[in-house]
Protein backbone atom coordinates (compact mmCIF):
# COMPACT_ATOMS: atom_id res chain seq x y z
CA UNK A 1 0.00 0.00 0.00
CA UNK A 2 1.29 3.41 -0.50
CA UNK A 3 0.99 6.66 0.93
CA UNK A 4 -1.29 8.11 -1.49
CA UNK A 5 -3.36 5.24 -0.68
CA UNK A 6 -2.68 5.66 3.48
CA UNK A 7 -4.95 7.46 5.65
CA UNK A 8 -3.57 8.45 9.29
CA UNK A 9 -5.72 9.53 12.16
CA UNK A 10 -4.55 13.37 11.25
CA UNK A 11 -6.34 12.86 7.65
CA UNK A 12 -9.14 11.83 9.71
CA UNK A 13 -8.95 14.97 12.04
CA UNK A 14 -8.26 16.71 8.89
CA UNK A 15 -11.39 15.73 7.46
CA UNK A 16 -13.55 16.07 10.26
CA UNK A 17 -12.35 19.98 10.26
CA UNK A 18 -13.61 19.69 6.44
CA UNK A 19 -9.98 20.40 5.54
CA UNK A 20 -8.19 18.96 2.22
CA UNK A 21 -6.19 15.59 3.41
CA UNK A 22 -2.32 16.46 3.44
CA UNK A 23 -0.60 16.80 -0.33
CA UNK A 24 1.55 14.19 -1.28
CA UNK A 25 4.04 16.71 -2.32
CA UNK A 26 6.35 15.74 0.52
CA UNK A 27 10.25 16.88 1.29
CA UNK A 28 11.78 14.21 2.94
CA UNK A 29 13.80 16.98 5.37
CA UNK A 30 10.90 17.50 7.13
CA UNK A 31 10.87 15.94 10.24
CA UNK A 32 7.52 13.25 11.08
CA UNK A 33 5.97 13.77 14.41
CA UNK A 34 3.71 11.82 16.13
CA UNK A 35 2.37 12.50 19.52
CA UNK A 36 0.09 9.94 22.13
CA UNK A 37 -1.13 8.82 25.91
CA UNK A 38 1.03 5.98 27.44
CA UNK A 39 -1.69 4.44 29.68
CA UNK A 40 -1.11 0.95 31.04
CA UNK A 41 -1.50 -1.52 33.93
CA UNK A 42 1.23 -3.91 34.97
CA UNK A 43 1.67 -5.28 38.49
CA UNK A 44 5.35 -3.62 39.08
CA UNK A 45 3.74 -0.50 38.17
CA UNK A 46 0.25 -0.33 39.24
CA UNK A 47 -1.86 2.00 36.77
CA UNK A 48 0.74 3.85 34.00
CA UNK A 49 -0.12 6.96 32.60
CA UNK A 50 1.52 9.54 30.38
CA UNK A 51 2.55 10.79 27.60
CA UNK A 52 5.30 9.45 24.33
CA UNK A 53 6.37 11.49 21.65
CA UNK A 54 7.98 9.84 18.21
CA UNK A 55 10.29 12.03 15.97
CA UNK A 56 11.32 10.13 12.60
CA UNK A 57 13.54 11.90 10.10
CA UNK A 58 16.04 11.52 7.04
CA UNK A 59 19.02 12.60 7.07
CA UNK A 60 20.02 11.59 3.24
CA UNK A 61 18.24 10.84 0.52
CA UNK A 62 15.64 8.02 1.27
CA UNK A 63 16.76 5.99 -1.35
CA UNK A 64 19.93 5.63 0.27
CA UNK A 65 19.32 6.33 3.78
CA UNK A 66 17.29 5.01 6.25
CA UNK A 67 14.63 6.77 8.76
CA UNK A 68 15.71 7.84 11.87
CA UNK A 69 13.46 7.82 14.94
CA UNK A 70 13.41 8.98 18.45
CA UNK A 71 10.81 7.87 21.17
CA UNK A 72 10.93 10.46 24.39
CA UNK A 73 8.36 9.20 27.06
CA UNK A 74 7.43 10.69 30.63
CA UNK A 75 4.86 8.66 32.70
CA UNK A 76 3.90 8.02 36.32
CA UNK A 77 2.26 5.38 38.31
CA UNK A 78 -0.21 5.00 41.04
CA UNK A 79 2.43 3.11 42.72
CA UNK A 80 4.40 6.93 42.78
CA UNK A 81 6.89 5.91 40.14
CA UNK A 82 8.32 8.61 37.43
CA UNK A 83 10.17 7.85 34.31
CA UNK A 84 11.71 9.48 31.92
CA UNK A 85 12.93 7.83 28.96
CA UNK A 86 14.79 8.94 25.78
CA UNK A 87 15.83 6.04 22.87
CA UNK A 88 16.37 6.58 19.35
CA UNK A 89 18.21 4.56 16.54
CA UNK A 90 19.81 7.37 13.61
CA UNK A 91 21.71 6.85 10.46
CA UNK A 92 24.16 9.06 9.01
CA UNK A 93 23.97 10.50 5.24
CA UNK A 94 23.86 6.98 3.00
CA UNK A 95 24.44 4.89 6.24
CA UNK A 96 27.61 5.59 6.25
CA UNK A 97 27.07 5.71 10.34
CA UNK A 98 24.45 4.35 12.81
CA UNK A 99 23.72 5.42 16.48
CA UNK A 100 21.67 3.64 18.84
CA UNK A 101 20.58 4.98 22.26
CA UNK A 102 18.74 4.13 25.79
CA UNK A 103 18.77 6.93 28.17
CA UNK A 104 16.76 6.80 31.78
CA UNK A 105 15.89 8.48 34.76
CA UNK A 106 13.62 6.54 36.86
CA UNK A 107 12.45 7.37 40.54
CA UNK A 108 10.89 3.58 40.80
CA UNK A 109 10.16 0.62 42.84
CA UNK A 110 10.16 -3.20 41.43
CA UNK A 111 9.12 -6.43 43.28
CA UNK A 112 12.17 -8.78 43.53
CA UNK A 113 11.70 -12.67 43.11
CA UNK A 114 13.77 -15.07 43.04
CA UNK A 115 15.72 -16.39 39.79
CA UNK A 116 14.93 -18.67 37.25
CA UNK A 117 11.81 -19.18 35.35
CA UNK A 118 10.30 -21.41 37.55
CA UNK A 119 10.16 -18.83 40.36
CA UNK A 120 7.34 -18.01 42.38
CA UNK A 121 6.02 -14.48 41.25
CA UNK A 122 2.68 -14.80 43.08
CA UNK A 123 4.31 -12.48 46.26
CA UNK A 124 7.56 -10.63 46.28
CA UNK A 125 9.07 -8.14 47.99
CA UNK A 126 9.16 -4.94 46.66
CA UNK A 127 12.25 -2.30 46.29
CA UNK A 128 12.54 1.19 46.13
CA UNK A 129 15.48 2.90 44.16
CA UNK A 130 16.64 5.51 41.86
CA UNK A 131 17.89 4.25 38.48
CA UNK A 132 20.07 5.96 35.94
CA UNK A 133 21.41 4.56 32.35
CA UNK A 134 23.18 5.48 29.74
CA UNK A 135 23.56 3.02 26.86
CA UNK A 136 25.53 4.46 23.64
CA UNK A 137 26.00 2.66 20.48
CA UNK A 138 28.30 3.59 17.61
CA UNK A 139 27.96 1.66 14.18
CA UNK A 140 30.48 2.05 10.67
CA UNK A 141 28.69 0.46 7.84
CA UNK A 142 31.26 -2.35 6.43
CA UNK A 143 29.29 -3.06 3.34
CA UNK A 144 25.24 -2.29 2.63
CA UNK A 145 23.39 -4.15 5.70
CA UNK A 146 26.40 -4.70 7.57
CA UNK A 147 27.64 -2.99 10.75
CA UNK A 148 30.68 -2.92 13.18
CA UNK A 149 30.64 -1.09 16.30
CA UNK A 150 31.39 0.17 19.88
CA UNK A 151 29.13 1.24 22.93
CA UNK A 152 29.64 2.40 26.31
CA UNK A 153 27.44 1.16 28.98
CA UNK A 154 26.48 2.78 32.36
CA UNK A 155 23.57 1.68 34.74
CA UNK A 156 23.23 3.00 38.18
CA UNK A 157 21.00 1.56 40.93
CA UNK A 158 21.02 3.98 43.78
CA UNK A 159 19.25 4.27 47.06
CA UNK A 160 18.10 0.76 47.31
CA UNK A 161 16.09 0.05 49.62
CA UNK A 162 12.58 -1.73 51.14
CA UNK A 163 9.66 0.13 50.00
CA UNK A 164 7.38 1.15 53.29
CA UNK A 165 5.57 -1.76 54.79
CA UNK A 166 8.10 -4.14 53.02
CA UNK A 167 10.77 -3.49 56.15
CA UNK A 168 10.44 -7.16 57.75
CA UNK A 169 11.00 -9.17 54.93
CA UNK A 170 13.47 -7.37 53.37
CA UNK A 171 16.81 -9.41 54.76
CA UNK A 172 15.64 -12.19 53.14
CA UNK A 173 14.62 -10.74 49.97
CA UNK A 174 15.98 -12.13 46.75
CA UNK A 175 17.80 -8.82 45.71
CA UNK A 176 19.37 -8.65 49.42
CA UNK A 177 20.21 -12.74 49.52
CA UNK A 178 21.43 -12.57 45.92
CA UNK A 179 23.86 -9.19 46.48
CA UNK A 180 25.22 -11.07 50.22
CA UNK A 181 26.09 -14.39 48.45
CA UNK A 182 27.98 -12.51 45.45
CA UNK A 183 29.62 -9.78 47.92
CA UNK A 184 27.88 -7.22 46.33
CA UNK A 185 26.14 -3.53 48.41
CA UNK A 186 22.99 -3.34 49.20
CA UNK A 187 22.46 0.58 49.22
CA UNK A 188 23.31 1.14 45.81
CA UNK A 189 24.97 -0.87 42.74
CA UNK A 190 27.00 0.38 39.40
CA UNK A 191 27.21 -1.40 36.24
CA UNK A 192 29.46 0.19 34.03
CA UNK A 193 31.86 -0.92 30.64
CA UNK A 194 32.39 -1.09 27.13
CA UNK A 195 31.06 -3.42 23.95
CA UNK A 196 32.12 -4.81 20.49
CA UNK A 197 29.37 -4.94 18.28
CA UNK A 198 28.56 -6.32 15.12
CA UNK A 199 25.23 -5.93 13.07
CA UNK A 200 23.30 -7.38 10.09
CA UNK A 201 19.73 -4.80 9.44
CA UNK A 202 18.50 -5.09 5.97
CA UNK A 203 14.82 -4.30 7.55
CA UNK A 204 12.91 -1.73 5.29
CA UNK A 205 12.15 -0.09 8.31
CA UNK A 206 12.89 -1.04 12.25
CA UNK A 207 9.71 1.42 13.34
CA UNK A 208 7.51 -1.12 11.21
CA UNK A 209 8.80 -3.19 9.16
CA UNK A 210 7.20 -5.24 6.22
CA UNK A 211 10.31 -7.37 4.87
CA UNK A 212 14.29 -7.66 5.65
CA UNK A 213 16.62 -9.42 8.65
CA UNK A 214 17.88 -8.17 11.62
CA UNK A 215 21.09 -9.89 13.15
CA UNK A 216 22.91 -8.74 15.52
CA UNK A 217 25.64 -9.88 18.76
CA UNK A 218 26.94 -7.60 21.35
CA UNK A 219 29.65 -8.78 23.91
CA UNK A 220 29.99 -6.61 26.47
CA UNK A 221 33.05 -6.54 29.27
CA UNK A 222 31.94 -4.52 32.76
CA UNK A 223 34.69 -3.55 35.06
CA UNK A 224 35.14 -3.28 38.55
CA UNK A 225 36.00 0.50 39.29
CA UNK A 226 35.30 1.44 35.63
CA UNK A 227 32.53 4.79 36.15
CA UNK A 228 31.96 2.93 40.16
CA UNK A 229 31.43 -0.29 38.79
CA UNK A 230 30.91 -2.82 41.70
CA UNK A 231 32.29 -6.02 39.83
CA UNK A 232 33.84 -7.95 36.64
CA UNK A 233 31.64 -9.65 34.36
CA UNK A 234 30.57 -10.42 31.22
CA UNK A 235 27.38 -10.72 29.03
CA UNK A 236 26.60 -11.10 25.63
CA UNK A 237 23.95 -10.30 23.88
CA UNK A 238 22.27 -12.45 20.42
CA UNK A 239 19.27 -10.50 18.76
CA UNK A 240 17.71 -11.98 15.54
CA UNK A 241 14.32 -10.59 13.98
CA UNK A 242 12.33 -11.31 10.52
CA UNK A 243 9.41 -10.51 8.65
CA UNK A 244 7.06 -12.54 6.21
CA UNK A 245 4.12 -11.62 3.95
CA UNK A 246 1.41 -13.57 3.99
CA UNK A 247 -0.74 -12.36 1.49
CA UNK A 248 0.66 -9.98 -1.92
CA UNK A 249 -0.93 -6.97 -0.72
CA UNK A 250 0.81 -7.31 2.55
CA UNK A 251 -2.15 -7.10 4.95
CA UNK A 252 -1.43 -10.02 6.41
CA UNK A 253 2.29 -10.94 8.12
CA UNK A 254 4.38 -12.81 10.44
CA UNK A 255 7.22 -11.39 12.36
CA UNK A 256 9.54 -13.63 14.39
CA UNK A 257 11.93 -12.21 17.22
CA UNK A 258 14.61 -14.57 19.28
CA UNK A 259 17.03 -13.27 21.64
CA UNK A 260 19.21 -14.66 24.30
CA UNK A 261 20.89 -12.70 27.17
CA UNK A 262 23.97 -14.48 28.84
CA UNK A 263 25.87 -12.92 31.74
CA UNK A 264 29.34 -15.59 30.21
CA UNK A 265 31.57 -14.66 33.24
CA UNK A 266 31.74 -12.70 36.33
CA UNK A 267 29.28 -11.47 38.62
CA UNK A 268 26.46 -9.41 37.47
CA UNK A 269 24.76 -6.86 40.29
CA UNK A 270 21.14 -7.89 40.95
CA UNK A 271 18.87 -5.60 38.85
CA UNK A 272 21.42 -5.88 35.52
CA UNK A 273 21.01 -9.36 35.20
CA UNK A 274 19.14 -10.54 32.34
CA UNK A 275 15.07 -10.00 32.95
CA UNK A 276 12.09 -10.03 30.95
CA UNK A 277 10.95 -6.62 29.82
CA UNK A 278 14.89 -6.11 29.57
CA UNK A 279 14.95 -5.26 26.71
CA UNK A 280 15.93 -1.45 24.92
CA UNK A 281 11.97 -0.57 24.51
CA UNK A 282 10.81 -3.05 27.70
CA UNK A 283 8.20 -4.74 24.75
CA UNK A 284 9.29 -8.45 25.32
CA UNK A 285 7.48 -10.36 27.32
CA UNK A 286 4.01 -8.62 27.08
CA UNK A 287 1.68 -10.46 29.80
CA UNK A 288 4.87 -9.85 32.78
CA UNK A 289 6.22 -7.65 34.74
CA UNK A 290 9.53 -6.02 34.11
CA UNK A 291 12.16 -7.99 35.96
CA UNK A 292 9.28 -10.52 36.89
CA UNK A 293 11.61 -13.57 35.89
CA UNK A 294 15.32 -12.79 35.97
CA UNK A 295 18.51 -15.08 35.92
CA UNK A 296 22.05 -15.28 34.54
CA UNK A 297 20.88 -16.00 31.40
CA UNK A 298 17.87 -15.55 29.10
CA UNK A 299 16.71 -17.03 26.28
CA UNK A 300 13.76 -15.14 24.75
CA UNK A 301 11.00 -16.35 21.37
CA UNK A 302 8.23 -14.73 20.23
CA UNK A 303 5.80 -14.89 17.15
CA UNK A 304 3.41 -12.02 16.01
CA UNK A 305 0.53 -11.89 13.33
CA UNK A 306 -0.21 -8.61 11.73
CA UNK A 307 -3.36 -7.77 10.20
CA UNK A 308 -4.59 -4.36 8.26
CA UNK A 309 -8.66 -4.55 9.17
CA UNK A 310 -8.59 -1.54 6.86
CA UNK A 311 -7.95 -0.84 3.14
CA UNK A 312 -6.83 2.66 3.56
CA UNK A 313 -4.51 1.21 6.55
CA UNK A 314 -5.73 3.20 9.12
CA UNK A 315 -6.90 0.20 11.29
CA UNK A 316 -4.98 -2.76 12.50
CA UNK A 317 -4.39 -6.11 15.02
CA UNK A 318 -2.28 -8.13 15.92
CA UNK A 319 -1.95 -11.40 17.71
CA UNK A 320 0.81 -12.58 19.43
CA UNK A 321 3.08 -15.76 21.78
CA UNK A 322 5.95 -15.43 23.65
CA UNK A 323 7.86 -17.35 25.61
CA UNK A 324 11.03 -16.81 28.05
CA UNK A 325 13.19 -19.11 29.66
CA UNK A 326 15.58 -18.28 33.11
CA UNK A 327 18.55 -19.83 34.46
CA UNK A 328 19.20 -19.94 38.29
CA UNK A 329 22.64 -21.28 38.78
CA UNK A 330 22.84 -21.61 42.63
CA UNK A 331 19.95 -24.30 42.07
CA UNK A 332 21.11 -25.63 38.99
CA UNK A 333 18.17 -24.43 36.69
CA UNK A 334 19.08 -24.69 33.23
CA UNK A 335 17.96 -23.20 29.97
CA UNK A 336 14.99 -24.39 28.82
CA UNK A 337 14.03 -26.09 32.33
CA UNK A 338 11.25 -24.12 32.71
CA UNK A 339 9.32 -21.68 30.71
CA UNK A 340 7.01 -18.37 31.23
CA UNK A 341 4.60 -18.23 28.08
CA UNK A 342 2.84 -14.99 27.38
CA UNK A 343 -0.09 -14.40 24.65
CA UNK A 344 -2.27 -11.73 24.20
CA UNK A 345 -3.96 -9.35 21.30
CA UNK A 346 -4.33 -5.95 20.06
CA UNK A 347 -4.92 -3.20 18.22
CA UNK A 348 -2.81 -0.71 15.65
CA UNK A 349 -3.80 2.92 14.77
CA UNK A 350 -1.93 4.45 11.96
CA UNK A 351 -0.79 8.29 13.68
CA UNK A 352 2.17 9.03 10.97
CA UNK A 353 1.52 7.19 7.63
CA UNK A 354 5.02 9.05 6.41
CA UNK A 355 7.25 7.01 8.93
CA UNK A 356 4.36 4.21 9.31
CA UNK A 357 4.29 4.86 13.09
CA UNK A 358 1.44 3.25 15.23
CA UNK A 359 -0.04 3.77 18.35
CA UNK A 360 -0.26 0.09 19.92
CA UNK A 361 -2.88 -1.05 22.55
CA UNK A 362 -1.95 -4.57 23.62
CA UNK A 363 -3.69 -7.19 26.28
CA UNK A 364 -1.16 -10.09 27.51
CA UNK A 365 -1.57 -12.91 29.98
CA UNK A 366 0.64 -15.32 31.41
CA UNK A 367 1.12 -17.45 33.92
CA UNK A 368 0.73 -17.23 37.45
CA UNK A 369 -2.44 -14.80 37.09
CA UNK A 370 0.22 -12.34 35.69
CA UNK A 371 -1.36 -10.52 32.94
CA UNK A 372 -0.87 -6.37 31.55
CA UNK A 373 -2.13 -3.96 29.80
CA UNK A 374 0.03 -1.36 27.34
CA UNK A 375 -0.81 1.46 25.03
CA UNK A 376 2.58 2.08 23.34
CA UNK A 377 3.95 4.12 19.85
CA UNK A 378 5.85 1.79 17.89
CA UNK A 379 5.88 -1.79 17.39
CA UNK A 380 7.20 -3.94 19.82
CA UNK A 381 9.69 -5.37 17.60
Amino acid sequence: MTAEETVDIFDVLRKLRHKEVEAIAWDYRKAMIAFAPVIGAKPSSGVLFGAAGNVAFYRGDPSTTGISSLVTSLTFSTKKQTSLTNRFTMFGHENRWRHEGDYRFQWTSLDTYGLGSSADTTTGVQADFNFFRLYQTSYYRLRPGLYAGAGLYFDNHTDVGPRSGEEATWTGSPYVEYSEAHGLPLDSQTAAGTSLDLLWDNRDSFINADHGWLAKASYRTLFDGFLGGDSNWQKLNLDVRTYASLSHDRRHRLAFWGYADLVVGGVAPFFDLPSTAGDTYGRSARGYAEGQFRGERLAYGEVEYRATLMKNGLLGMVAFLNTTTVTNLDTDERLFDSFATAGGAGLRLLINKRSKTNLCFDVAFGKQGSKGVYLAIQEAF
